[in-house]
């Protein structure tokens, strides 16, 4: 148990058995009434995001989140399975709460995973990856000044956006959040 007071972002609450992630808070006192806690709350599991406003004081109960370094290790039909670098223990993640992290993740990705007791809640890959193209159509002579984009398909099979100077086996760079492309490592 902790009050409103102990808040601060990351930290993982459960309010009527869900587990809400504080995204931001603000501690308000207006002149008149008591002080209150005004919160952005993300659902760990759905990431829906929700405001939600404590009086100040306000005990809330926090959850125990376990977060590990594990290493992807490899698919297994609809789950992915991680080991612990340190136990050696592996722990099977279904596909549902591995979610759009499994278009970055090549076997051996090293990557952090959140559990609450023993129940996997989600997984977060480094803010980048390096992946090599697996293919992508030449760009057209002349279309390089434009700046344009084209699609190209990764060696996990995500689909991205890139230049249009990218060439098949091309090693790049890209942003686990959101899919885009960073720019080309040379190997």
């Amino acid at each position: 148990m902790a009050t409103t007071n102990d808040l601060k972002n990351g930290i993982v609450l459960n309010l009527d058995g869900n587990l809400w992630s504080v995204v931001e808070f603000q501690h308000v006192k207006p002149g008149k009434g008591g002080a209150f806690v005004r919160t952005k709350l993300k659902n760990v599991l759905s990431g829906k995001v929700v405001d939600k406003t404590f009086n100040a004081g306000t005990k809330v109960e926090t959850a125990n989140v376990d977060k590990r370094d594990m290493e992807y290790l490899y698919n297994d039909g609809s789950d992915f399975v991680f080991m612990d670098g340190d136990t050696y223990d592996q722990i099977n993640i279904p596909a549902e709460t591995v979610g759009d992290a499994a278009k970055y993740m090549l076997e051996n990705t090293k990557a952090v995973v959140a559990t609450h007791d023993g129940a996997p809640l989600y997984v977060e890959l480094p803010a980048s990856v390096e992946l090599v193209v697996k293919h992508t159509d030449p760009g057209l002579q002349g279309d390089r000044s434009t700046g344009g984009t084209k699609p190209a398909e990764l060696e996990t099979g995500a689909q991205i956006q890139v230049p249009l100077f990218i060439n098949t086996g091309d090693k790049l760079k890209v942003d686990t959040r959101d899919g885009s492309y960073l720019g080309r490592v040379n190997s």
